[in-house]
């Protein structure tokens, strides 16, 4: 069996962390690393990652969690939030991106912007939000596989209220609802859950090959 495969085997969403336990800079870097390199349509990542450290805060997110412990013990609480306002200088700003980090000329790219303006200015508001907040969720599943593979335990959660996370963070002057948490960390020697055997669907329940 692969490393990959026995840390994924090893991962589960923890429900108790060791409060004395911190992530180190580095691997938090590594995990930032991680988030950044993940896969987006188009490749726009419309989305920021707020790395919440400070305890006040998070206890003010606490009760917006349904009173969910990690949010408060964990080492670390991340927080996917797509952005509200996506348009054509969202992809002028990308565009603008490939031609610095590619060395190519803008003129050069005009098509491939004009291509992504179509698809993006035919969505509708209410589509356009969905299509955002679906891109955070490749860059949850980056997080989880980096963490896993870095031994860090991380709990994915999408049991909260955004409004009220948007109000504590002020997400809404930015531009930004947040869509996906997860809280990253260490897991405590008695949370019992790290015992319990993955319950999935077999190959032949889940696979369909044509």
């Amino acid at each position: 069996m692969s490393d990959f495969i026995t840390n994924q085997n090893w991962r589960y969403a923890t429900k108790k962390f060791d409060t004395s336990k911190k992530i180190s800079i580095e691997d938090i870097n590594i995990l930032k690393e991680a988030i950044r390199l993940s896969s987006s349509s188009y490749g726009l990542q419309p989305y920021k990652v707020i790395i919440v450290e400070n305890p006040e805060l998070r206890a003010q997110i606490l009760p917006a969690a349904f009173g969910q412990a990690q949010v408060t013990d964990a080492s670390h609480l991340i927080i996917f939030a797509h952005e509200t306002n996506v348009d054509d200088d969202t992809v002028n700003q990308y565009i603008s991106r490939i031609s610095e980090t590619r060395n190519i000329p803008v003129e050069s790219l005009a098509g491939f912007g004009d291509y992504m303006k179509g698809g993006i200015n035919t969505m509708s508001e209410d589509i356009k939000n969905i299509w955002a907040s679906k891109q955070t969720y490749l860059a949850l599943g980056n997080l989880l596989n980096a963490a896993a593979e870095l031994k860090i335990d991380i709990t994915p959660m999408e049991g909260f209220v955004p409004a009220k996370v948007n109000e504590i963070l002020g997400l809404d002057k930015l531009n930004l609802n947040a869509s996906l948490m997860a809280t990253i960390g260490y897991r405590h020697d008695q949370d019992a859950t790290q015992h319990s055997k993955k319950v999935r669907k077999s190959n032949e329940e889940l696979f369909i090959t044509l």
